[in-house]
Formats: C-alpha cells, structure tokens, sequence
C-alpha cells in the first residue's frame, strides 16, 4: 500500500510516533477506482473518508433538473467525500467520482472514530485539514461574489494549474459556475490576449 502521499501531508502538520505510524496504516484500506467509477452515492450514508493517493475525484451535487454542480476536485494529497453524512450517518447530498483511474485510502468511520481518541495528535492534524478546507470554501464563495466568471476561472488556473489537463471542460465549468459555453468564449478570449 503506498501511502506516501498521505504521511507527507501530515507530516507537513504533525510528527508521528512508530506506533502512530504503524496504527494509521492498519486501519487504511486502499482501493482502485476505474475512470468514471463511483466512490461515494447521492442517498447513500458515506461510510469512508477519502484521501486520494493518485488520480483525481469529483464530488458534485445533481439537482431535482438533473445538472451536476460541482462542489470539489480531489488530487494526491487531499481528502474528500460528504463529511456530513460521514459524521452523523445522514444520507449523503453528493455523489463522489473518479475522472481519472485512481487510487485511494479509506478510514472507515469507526475506525476515524477510534484513531482520534486513541492518538489525540490526530485531532490537530484533522482540525488543521478542516480548517484549511473551510477558508477555501469561503473564498470560493466570495469569489462567487465579487469576481467576474473570468477572474474565476484564472484563479481556478493558477490554483489548480494541472486539473484542466484531465478535467472535462463542461465539469469546470460547473465548478465556476457558467455555462460550457461561456467557458470556451472565455478561453478563446484569454487566448487572443
């Protein structure tokens, strides 16, 4: 199992004993996800917190219209999945997929449960990843406010430089929230400058 990735981010946060170390792998339980393959299902109680070790999910809302709103890519190194539904056992809101063959690490939620009050150190490391995910969120969100679709989307390039090799245009475009369309006026306009 490689979890390189992974013990290169918390260690980024935090330093582990041997026994952590040893204890985090033994709950870890890898998996390969085809492209287009299902992690995580919209009405379903998500059962695993999601670190991606390599290739790339998304996790989308469909609407009542059938379109797909795009709440978060994932690469090698970040979490994912409905953290809602993983912490009180709701029905999940969201529906989490590969766009890429990939490879991930799952901590089933029992056992999260049982590292966090068995290792405290965790709970730092876990706070600080959440924390991080919550700025982002709210930056999102005032991008959403006070950012043209164009400002967004050169954001989303400088901040995500990679995604757009492998990400299909009309899942960008949901991310920034426009249209297919209105995306490839702008590319066409950014690439006449």
């Amino acid at each position: 199992m490689d979890t390189f990735q992974l013990f290169k981010s918390i260690s980024s946060h935090i330093t582990l004993d041997a026994e952590e170390e040893t204890y985090l792998k033994s709950i870890l339980l890898p998996m390969k996800i085809k492209q287009n393959e299902f992690i995580e299902h919209i009405n379903e109680v998500t059962r695993y917190f999601i670190n991606v070790n390599e290739g790339c999910l998304m996790t989308y809302y469909t609407d009542n219209e059938a379109n797909d709103h795009v709440l978060q890519f994932a690469t090698a190194g970040w979490w994912t999945g409905d953290l809602n539904s993983f912490t009180y056992g709701a029905p999940s809101i969201f529906s989490t997929k590969a766009l890429t063959d990939s490879s991930v690490l799952l901590i089933p939620k029992v056992q999260m449960d049982e590292l966090l009050t068995r290792y405290p150190k965790f709970e730092k490391y876990f706070r600080v990843i959440f924390q991080n995910s919550l700025i982002t969120h709210q930056q999102r969100i005032l991008q959403n406010f006070s950012m043209s679709a164009e400002g967004r989307y050169q954001y989303f390039l400088e901040k995500y430089p990679t995604l757009e090799q492998f990400v299909p245009q009309k899942h960008i475009a949901s991310y920034l929230g426009i249209t297919p369309e209105f995306l490839s006026k702008i590319r066409r306009k950014l690439m006449e400058k």
